[in-house]
């Protein structure tokens, strides 16, 4: 019975060493778990992307070209007006003296000149008379040079009276066009957005600054207007579509179309680090929506440029990887699309999509992109359609995925829900 004892130590021992080989022994790494999708080819648009404030198209800010009292005002705030309906009065009872004492400045001109023609009437008569004493040798030439001075000094007396009934015409018209300043008339059609200035308030007429009695805005059309950053104004263009949604109405998005495209950049927090460049962008709604008021918050989605036929990844499989950890890549060319300028301490970084092949390995294959969409990013060169592409999980795809790594599809592969993870 001794050697079987012996037997089972023996065994024992054995299959204690075999278990401790093998758990010695280096295993190799599990799977890493990632979600995958394919390339497929089909048509991309670039958008950009706004925020900004509803506003009218045109907006016009009615003030007083005559100081006075607001005698009457006609409309209310959300009246609508037409173009020369009289809106408010001013008190016009000086400037009514004013151009009562114009008439009778302009009729005494006249009245001058009348005058004056009678004198030269008369020394035109004078003259003819000397003249002819003179031919009969009955008058010295020195009498008819003095007909002729008075017939001159006549005449000059005319142009006179002439210049000040000029003079006076223009002071009656001047005190017209004030009347009729007195009266404030709509310049267009369009809907009361303000009234500044209340019945009995004293308006200022000025050329330097303007009191402003009232707004009027064309409210059937409007716009909204947002900033767009130096590198995204010179996809922009007139004419674009475009898509547009309001924070008051959640859920519906209206048409618009690019109406303007600044030429020159607002700068903010010029020569700091904060430097900021952006380009004022008017994007025109094609219709008033029902209940759309200036002011309120919109954000506008600039389609800028489509693609048909281009090969279409998500956006969120495009990495980088620093160009020396890729097997066998060629030096990257500045500006080609497959770089970016640097990394830490100045290494050059490649733009890569993580390739699985059917031994589930992951390949990290180097590409050139071109447009991107809100999901989906276009690759000019590197992959092709119904290549399997890695897509996430973000923090794996941007950090720790390697070339060659073995990889297992998880729950967010083709059916299960996708999105960015970190």
């Amino acid at each position: 019975m001794t050697w079987w004892k012996g037997l089972i130590a023996a065994l024992l021992v054995v299959g204690a060493g075999a278990i401790t080989f093998g758990g010695l022994r280096e295993r190799p790494p599990a799977p890493t778990e990632v979600q995958l999708s394919k390339a497929r080819k089909g048509t991309i648009t670039r958008t950009l992307a706004g925020a900004g404030k509803v506003q009218a198209a045109t907006t016009v800010k009615i003030s007083s070209n005559v100081s006075g009292e607001l005698t009457e005002l006609l409309v209310k705030e959300g009246d609508r007006v037409t173009k020369g309906q009289v809106l408010a009065r001013v008190d016009r009872r000086r400037i009514e003296a004013a151009a009562k004492q114009a008439n009778a400045a302009q009729s005494a001109a006249r009245a001058d000149i009348t005058l004056a023609q009678v004198d030269v009437d008369r020394t035109t008569r004078e003259q003819a008379r000397v003249k002819g004493l003179v031919d009969k040798g009955m008058a010295s030439p020195a009498e008819l040079e003095r007909a002729q001075s008075d017939l001159d000094a006549a005449r000059a007396r005319v142009s006179a009276a002439q210049q000040r009934h000029a003079q006076a015409g223009a002071t009656v018209d001047e005190a017209r066009t004030q009347l009729a300043n007195t009266t404030l008339v709509a310049p267009i059609d369009g809907t009361v957005i303000e009234l500044s200035r209340e019945v009995g308030e004293r308006v200022r007429g000025s050329d330097l600054s303007e009191d402003v009695v009232m707004t009027i805005a064309a409210l059937n059309a409007m716009e909204v207007e947002i900033e767009v950053g130096e590198h995204e104004v010179v996809h922009l263009a007139k004419g674009q579509r475009s898509e547009i949604t309001m924070d008051a109405l959640e859920g519906q998005a209206f048409e618009g179309t690019v109406v303007e495209v600044a030429q020159k950049a607002l700068i903010k927090n010029p020569g700091t680090e904060a430097e900021v460049t952006t380009f004022p962008v008017k994007v025109a709604l094609a219709t008033r929506p029902p209940g759309v008021l200036p002011g309120m918050s919109a954000e506008v989605r600039v389609f800028a440029e489509t693609h048909n036929g281009a090969i279409l990844v998500p956006i969120q499989s495009v990495t980088v990887r620093p160009e020396k950890s890729l097997p066998d890549a060629p030096a990257a060319v500045p500006g080609d699309g497959t770089s970016l300028s640097a990394g830490k301490r100045g290494e050059q970084l490649a733009k890569v999509v993580f390739v699985v092949d059917t031994t589930m390995k992951a390949t990290a294959r180097k590409v050139r992109t071109g447009i991107a969409s809100d999901t989906e990013l276009e690759i000019l060169e590197g992959l092709q359609e119904g290549d399997r592409v890695i897509e996430g999980p973000y923090r794996t795809l941007s950090k720790e995925l390697k070339h060659g790594d073995v990889v297992t599809e998880g729950k967010g592969g083709p059916g299960g829900p996708r999105g960015r993870q970190s």
